[in-house]
């Protein structure tokens, strides 16, 4: 049975394909996730050719993965299907706004999760790369995407050619609030993520980072506030040319 708490994040791939056969049973079994108004706002773009995957490589920042995993699947926000749908029905849709992005975004990290569970169910290896809305644009036009229609997740797949350790998570006192949100304390931070920053390998990640604390590592290193604003005002661009902010 498949064990959620020892799931990790698979970045090597041996060269065993993954069959088409399975790969659409995932994705249609996949498809009995929640959605919104039952109007699965989603597509998925699949992409096995080393052209393709090169082609996307840069806008991940050109890890390594993208091009050695078997297959790179791009989950959409789409209501360009919906919006089409529509019109051939006598109906008129007004989905080119920011609340239609969130809502088809919302839908398809869902089935994008749901995906991602029953994949590594069947002994399949993953990982989700958080870079596809820092370089929207880039994968917007490698992939063609069409009006309303938005990149918002990226999943490397194969069959594990490593065994990673377990990332770390947060005891569960540290995101559940009972009733209502209650405040952080000083002493509550420190009942978080002491266990955290005392791991070795975040020690490790301080010291070749030259920083002093774990938390300047992501301030000053991975999510330095400057690049967030700059890639925030690309982020809304791609939107609007994408028509979700009209």
């Amino acid at each position: 049975m498949y064990d959620i708490t020892k799931r990790r994040s698979v970045r090597k791939y041996s060269n065993r394909e993954v069959s088409d056969d399975q790969l659409r049973s995932l994705l249609q079994r996949a498809e009995q996730t929640q959605t919104m108004g039952n109007l699965q706002l989603y597509s998925v773009v699949i992409n096995r050719s080393p052209e393709m995957k090169a082609k996307l490589a840069p806008a991940h920042f050109n890890q390594p993965m993208v091009e050695q995993a078997p297959v790179v699947l791009t989950f959409c926000a789409d209501y360009n299907r919906c919006t089409k749908w529509c019109n051939e029905r006598k109906a008129t849709p007004g989905y080119d706004n920011f609340l239609s992005f969130l809502n088809a975004a919302t839908d398809a990290l869902l089935y994008c999760q749901t995906f991602c569970h029953l994949a590594e169910e069947e002994g399949l290896g993953l990982c989700f790369l958080g870079t596809t809305i820092y370089n929207a644009q880039q994968i917007v036009d490698n992939l063609q995407l069409p009006r309303l229609v938005m990149p918002v997740a990226t999943i490397t797949l194969g069959w594990p050619d490593e065994a990673p350790p377990v990332s770390d998570r947060l005891p569960l006192e540290a995101i559940i609030h009972e009733e209502t949100y209650k405040a952080y304390t000083a002493e509550s931070i420190d009942a978080f993520y002491s266990p955290k920053e005392e791991l070795e390998e975040n020690k490790q990640f301080v010291e070749i980072n030259n920083k002093e604390t774990l938390a300047q590592v992501f301030t000053d290193c991975r999510y330095r506030g400057e690049d967030c604003k700059v890639i925030s005002s690309q982020l809304l661009e791609v939107l609007k040319k994408q028509g979700f902010l009209n």
